[in-house]
C-alpha cells in the first residue's frame, strides 16, 4: 500500500499536465480582431524640415491644409510640428503635434508617434523633393490620439486612431505636405 499514494500522485500529475497542455495553445491563440472605422483623410502642409544633426529633423506644420470625412471637416492652425528621429536601425520615428479647427470652429489637438521605413524608391524621391506615395514606401503608420472640448467630437477623446500614409512631399522649391487616411480602431 505504500505505492498507492505514489501511483495516485503520478496519475493526478499526468492528468494536470494533459489539461495544461490542452489549455495552453488556446490561451495563446488570437481571440480578438481589431476593426477599423474610416474617420477622415487629411493633408497637412509642412515647411521644409531642418536638421538639428544626423538623427533629428524638425518640420513645422503650416496653417491650412484640409481634413475631410463623412462627419468631420476642417483645416490646420498653428501651432504644430513634427520631430523626426532617425533610429539606429534606420527607421524614422515621428513625434507630431498639430491643431485641427473644424468647420464648426471646434478645436481638436492631435498628437501621434509612428514608424516610417523608407524603401530605396521613397528615400530617393524624398531626397529629390518629389512626391512619394504609399506604393513607394515600405511602412508608414502612426498612432494618433485626439483631445477636444467639443461635444460633437467628444467621442474622439476616448478612442485610439491610426493614420495610414497616403502620400507626401518634403523639400525645397514646392509644396511640402503629408496626407493620411485616419481610422478609429474598434
Amino acid at each position: 500500500m505504500k505505492t498507492a499514494p505514489a501511483v495516485l500522485c503520478r496519475i493526478v500529475l499526468t492528468a494536470c499536465s494533459l489539461l495544461l497542455a490542452a489549455w495552453l495553445p488556446a490561451a495563446h491563440a488570437q481571440t480578438t480582431q481589431p476593426k477599423l472605422e474610416y474617420l477622415m483623410t487629411y493633408k497637412a502642409l509642412l515647411e521644409p524640415g531642418y536638421a538639428i544633426d544626423n538623427t533629428l529633423v524638425i518640420v513645422n506644420v503650416l496653417p491650412g491644409g484640409w481634413a475631410k470625412g463623412p462627419n468631420i471637416n476642417g483645416s490646420f492652425i498653428p501651432p504644430g510640428g513634427d520631430w523626426l528621429r532617425v533610429m539606429p536601425a534606420g527607421v524614422l520615428r515621428l513625434d507630431v503635434r498639430a491643431t485641427l479647427k473644424t468647420d464648426e470652429g471646434d478645436l481638436i489637438y492631435i498628437t501621434y508617434n509612428g514608424i516610417i521605413q523608407h524603401s530605396e524608391a521613397s528615400a530617393a524621391k524624398l531626397n529629390a523633393g518629389e512626391k512619394f506615395t504609399h506604393k513607394d514606401i515600405d511602412y508608414f503608420v502612426t498612432a494618433p490620439t485626439f483631445q477636444t472640448a467639443s461635444k460633437k467630437y467628444d467621442y474622439l477623446n476616448r478612442v485610439q486612431l491610426i493614420n495610414k500614409f497616403v502620400e507626401g512631399r518634403l523639400g525645397k522649391g514646392g509644396e511640402s505636405y503629408v496626407m493620411y487616411d485616419v481610422f478609429v480602431v474598434r
